[in-house]
């Protein structure tokens, strides 16, 4: 079926790019500098002159940062905020029924969320590697703290996912707590690093605690402590920081006797948790209202989450086919224009458009200015990170060429330019996807150039595997070539 062209910006980049095209003596050019590396000349030249060179934004992940009102209100709002959505997109689905019981199930969670806000006991968890001591602290806490606080605290201990287990081991991530109590033995693990400092970025309260200190000599344990300190400044305060031996090993003790022998005996030192419990107490003291929010917001965000899911479900349904049908237009117009590194204006032009239109679904709307430069700035990535030249490269060894030069140039700039559409296509689907659902139509969310990247290169090695690309290229000659010719590709 004829693919119409109703999009301004897609009739006027090909008509440009087809113009450009019959500046034949360029090509000579071409053959003195070789096709990919003038390619890439143009390609920087092109995307440069159309959408300008885009702004770098850099985000910086920071440590625990107390909670207030005005984030709770919002973060319920936007656990609402998305169910609404989904609730709005799930009439255009068929399985009504089975969504229609899941945004039940999560408008009910939703609904509890204020009530929690009100809640009287705190949540506390002891956690941290295998044989951390998790359960000696507990056990101390419960038998000379709590006895003696007037918080009505409720205390868990789990293994900590991923942190001195094997796989079969580890568990799912534990639910929200009040007060985590992160459990060390000596300087911190990678996975132990990154887990604190995944849940600090959250806003989860937390101390690091280094037990079985006495197991140092004491003149090296301040500098222990000291270490560990300097490994989570800027995550943690210093008072958050604390030493303990909460179950000491027996030691032996030699006592000398007025008559001059030495007895000798074994005798186990008194747990000293005290730095620890003195914290919990400042923390609960000061802090609980602080605790009861922070806990709401990772609650209201879990509500979110999940209805988000299920909502970029629904989305990805509905992006896919677009998708396709501009990897396709990509395909015709350049295997159409008879110079071949100028198909890339004709493919920017294509994933502007995409863009815009991937951007109407995913509820994040962008103008064709807007368009123009989010391509841009993914054209200059894929440059950066040489996805044009390996890309071209792949395909041009896997079809075999064809007898009229015109024709095989042409099929491997068709394909080629098919599957760049369909990597920008598919890294812009995972971006939005990221994205927070607008609360309000005045709320925007700037291009983060950082995380489009890392999202480009795991979309570009997704799509590499050798299957996949020699069907793909079979589909997309299919798709340009006339019916008379054969489909021929590179086995390996």
């Amino acid at each position: 079926m004829a693919m119409q062209l109703k999009r301004p910006i897609l009739i006027g980049g090909i008509g440009l790019s087809l113009a450009l095209g019959l500046l034949e003596t360029i090509q000579h050019s071409v053959t003195e500098v070789g096709e990919t590396a003038f390619l890439g000349i143009i390609a920087v030249s092109t995307w440069v002159w159309l959408f300008g060179k885009p702004s770098k934004e850099v985000q910086l992940i920071t440590g625990y940062q107390a909670p207030t009102n005005e984030k709770v209100e919002k973060a319920i709002a936007r656990s609402h905020a998305t169910i609404e959505e989904l609730a709005k997109e799930a009439k255009t689905t068929n399985s009504k029924l089975e969504l229609n019981a899941r945004i039940s199930q999560l408008k009910d969670s939703a609904a509890k969320l204020p009530e929690e806000l009100k809640r009287q006991q705190l949540h506390v968890t002891v956690t941290g590697g295998k044989g951390a001591g998790k359960t000696a602290i507990v056990e101390q806490i419960k038998s000379n703290w709590m006895p003696q606080t007037a918080k009505k605290v409720e205390l868990t201990e789990i293994t900590w996912p991923g942190i001195g287990t094997s796989d079969q081991e580890r568990s799912e991530v534990p639910p929200p707590s009040d007060l985590i109590l992160f459990v060390t033995t000596g300087d911190l693990t990678e996975p132990e690093s990154k887990a604190i400092a995944e849940q600090t970025s959250k806003g989860q309260r937390l101390i690091l605690i280094w037990n079985k200190q006495d197991q140092y000599l004491p003149e090296q344990q301040p500098q222990i402590l000291q270490k560990l300190r300097e490994r989570v400044a800027g995550i943690l305060a210093v008072e958050d920081v604390v030493a303990i031996a909460s179950a000491p090993k027996p030691i032996k003790v030699r006592r000398h006797q007025a008559d001059g022998t030495i007895e000798e005996s074994v005798e186990t030192p008194n747990p000293e948790i005290s730095t620890l419990t003195e914290r919990i107490t400042k923390i609960l003291e000061k802090e609980s209202q602080q605790l009861v929010w922070a806990t709401t917001i990772q609650k209201a965000e879990a509500v979110k989450l999940e209805a988000k899911s299920v909502l970029n479900q629904i989305r990805r349904e509905r992006a896919k086919p677009v998708i396709e049908q501009y990897q396709w237009i990509a395909a015709t117009a350049a295997f159409a224009n008879p110079f071949p590194a100028l198909d890339l204006l004709a493919t920017a032009a294509v994933n502007a458009q995409l863009i815009v239109d991937l951007g109407e679904i995913y509820q994040q709307k962008f103008s064709l200015e807007q368009g123009k430069q989010v391509a841009g700035s993914m054209a200059n990535l894929m440059l950066k990170l040489g996805l044009v030249e390996l890309s071209t490269k792949t395909l041009t060894t896997i079809l075999k060429s064809h007898a009229a030069t015109f024709v095989a140039g042409g099929a491997v700039q068709g394909v080629s330019a098919a599957y760049l559409t369909r990597i920008a296509g598919l890294t812009l689907l995972e971006y939005l996807q990221s994205q927070e659902v607008a609360i309000d139509a005045n709320s925007s969310n700037p291009l983060n150039l950082d995380s489009l990247s890392k999202i480009l290169e795991t979309v570009f090695q997704q799509n590499q595997q050798l299957g996949f690309l020699q069907s793909f290229a079979k589909q997309a000659l299919g798709r340009i070539l006339p019916k008379s010719q054969p489909v021929e590709t590179a086995s390996s």
